[in-house]
Formats: C-alpha cells, sequence, structure tokens
C-alpha cells in the first residue's frame, strides 16, 4: 500500500516538488498550491485534542470496569464498551452534526469547529482506550495488589500509586492507537469540522483535516492536484505508522515487565 501511494504520488514529490506541501501559502490546487500545513496541523489537533479528553475518561473507565463493577454489571459493561467501540463512526458524526454542533453554535458560530470534532472524537475512542487501559491493569500480577492493601493502603492509593505505575506501558500503547485511529478518522471531521482549510486560533474556529481533503477532493481531482492528495495520504500514513509503530514497542515493554 505504502508503495502504491508513493507511486501515485511521485508526480508532485518529483523534482523537490514536495517543499510546495510546506512553503505554499495555502491549498489551492487550481491555481498550483498545494500548501499541507494547516491541514497537518488540524488534523494534529484535532487528534490531540481528543486524546486529552479521552484519556482520562478512558482510563476511569477502565479502573471501574477492573476495580468498581460489580459482578452483576461487569460482563453488560464491557460489552457495552465493545459495542461503543465497533459502532460506525459515520453514526458518530451524525449524532454530532445533529446535537452536539447545534448545541456549540448556540454559544459561538459556526459550531463545525475544532471543538466539535475533538469532542466527537474523544467520545468516539474513549471505549478503546477503556477497554485497552483495562487489558493492561488485567495483566499487572495480582500479587502486588493484595500486597498494597496489606500495607494498610486505601484502594484510591493502590490505584494511583501501583496499579496504574505497573501498567502504564500497555495504557499508553493504547492511547497511542486510540490517537491513531482519531488521526485518521474521516466521516466525523467531515461533518462537523467546517472543512476550512485554516489555523484554527480558537477551539471555535472550523477547519480542515487531511482526511477530510481527500475525501471531499478525490471526486474530481486530476493530474498534479490528485498526485497532492495521494502525497497528502502518504504523510498521513506515515503519521499513523508512527503511533502504530510507538504503541507496539510500548506494548512489547509492557509484555517483558
Amino acid at each position: 500500500m505504502v508503495g502504491f501511494l508513493l507511486k501515485e504520488a511521485a508526480p508532485a514529490l518529483q523534482n523537490g516538488g514536495w517543499l510546495a506541501f510546506v512553503h505554499d501559502d495555502g491549498w489551492f490546487p487550481l491555481e498550483n498550491l498545494f500548501g499541507l500545513m494547516p491541514m497537518v496541523w488540524a488534523s494534529l489537533l484535532i487528534a490531540l485534542a481528543a486524546m486529552l479528553l479521552a484519556a482520562p475518561l478512558g482510563l476511569a473507565n477502565a479502573l471501574f470496569l477492573r476495580f468498581y463493577a460489580p459482578a452483576s454489571w461487569l460482563k453488560a459493561y464491557r460489552l457495552l464498551l465493545s459495542l461503543l467501540a465497533g459502532m460506525p463512526s459515520v453514526v458518530y458524526g451524525l449524532w454530532g452534526l445533529t446535537v452536539m454542533v447545534p448545541i456549540i453554535a448556540a454559544y459561538h458560530q459556526p459550531g463545525t469547529s475544532l471543538l466539535a470534532a475533538a469532542l466527537v472524537l474523544a467520545l468516539m475512542i474513549v471505549p478503546t482506550v477503556a477497554l485497552t487501559s483495562a487489558a493492561a491493569l488485567e495483566a499487572v500480577p495480582r500479587s502486588l495488589y493484595t500486597g498494597a492493601v496489606a500495607l494498610g493502603m486505601r484502594r484510591p492509593a493502590v490505584l494511583l500509586g501501583v496499579m496504574i505505575p505497573a501498567a502504564r506501558h500497555g495504557i499508553v500503547a493504547g492511547m497511542m492507537l486510540a490517537m491513531a485511529r482519531a488521526l485518521g478518522e474521516t466521516m466525523v471531521v467531515l461533518m462537523v469540522a467546517g472543512n476550512v482549510v485554516q489555523v484554527p486560533s480558537s477551539v471555535f474556529d472550523p477547519l480542515r483535516a487531511l482526511t477530510a481533503n481527500i475525501a471531499l477532493e478525490m471526486g474530481y481531482a486530476t493530474d498534479i492536484h490528485r498526485a497532492g492528495l495521494f502525497a497528502s495520504a502518504l504523510l498521513l500514513t506515515f503519521l499513523v505508522l508512527l503511533l502504530a509503530g510507538f504503541a507496539a514497542r510500548q506494548g512489547s515493554t509492557h509484555a517483558l515487565a
């Protein structure tokens, strides 16, 4: 797949043409301007904001699932998280467009914005963070928990001071995988981010992610314009592979520990 992307992006990358993606002032393919940086920043900002929101919520769900949920709730709660993790992203996008965007618009127009995309994406990746973090916590030897309790530590202190640090590599790996999913998400950002090519100055500004740009323009793009879209897909692929590689490294470290 990487080879296919390289082949299709070659007309835009050869003879130093890749510099245009960094130095051009904005994305105006009809004027031979292919500045990707506003959309790169948009993709990174959306994914990072979503991760900052989802990380504490996902970890809290994992702790509840592992240490607080009554036995009668456990199976149903895990099933609910699994269903939410597998729900099609377009469903989250529809909910965000019809519920979240009007709420934000009532406070600050236009509603479709960095904030809307981050909130909906965070909701979408919370189950992934929760399930992977719970699996990491379950892999920690039970003796660590019982030993800390035997020393007189209260449960919150045991969880924060013993269990989470012991499972940190697995937790971080799960968060990186969830962030990779957020970075590569198309439908949600296409529906609720606003699709304006700009670097936002506030969380209420609309913006366009790399994925949304490819989806919007690939249907009619030709020649160098089409090659530019493939180049942006190549960049996005490398960013996701980078996050996935870091997650794999954290996961292997957790397994060795």
